[in-house]
C-alpha cells in the first residue's frame, strides 16, 4: 500500500503542533491510516556574541539560540484525504515537504 510522508520543519512549535493537529482530523474524517507524528531531534543553532563593541572592559558574552523543530507524519493514500491535506492552511515559517512512499 502506498502512503503519503509530510514532513514539517518549523521555529514554532505551536505551528507545527497545529498543522498536525489539523492532518489528524482529516484522518479521523476519512478514514484513512495515521502513523504520527513523529518528533524528529530538534535542531539547535547558536550564535555567541562579545557584548562589547570595542573589545575593551569584562569579556561579556550574548548567546543567541534558534531551534527548528521537526516532525513526520505518514498518511495512508486515499485520494480525498490528500485532497483535504493539500488544502490545509500552512502559516508563514512553516517548511511543509509531502512524497509518496511504497
Amino acid at each position: 500500500m502506498q502512503k503519503a510522508r509530510i514532513k514539517l520543519a518549523s521555529t514554532d512549535i505551536n505551528k507545527i503542533n497545529e498543522v498536525c493537529q489539523r492532518i489528524n482530523e482529516i484522518a479521523e474524517k476519512t478514514g484513512v491510516e495515521l502513523r504520527g507524528p513523529i518528533p524528529l531531534p530538534t535542531k539547535r543553532l547558536k550564535l555567541t556574541t562579545r557584548k562589547g563593541p570595542c573589545g575593551n572592559g569584562t569579556a561579556t558574552w550574548e548567546r543567541y539560540e534558534m531551534r527548528i523543530h521537526k516532525r513526520l507524519v505518514d498518511l495512508g493514500i486515499d485520494e480525498r484525504a490528500l485532497r483535504l491535506v493539500m488544502r490545509v492552511p500552512i502559516p508563514e515559517g512553516l517548511h511543509i515537504e509531502i512524497e509518496m512512499v511504497d
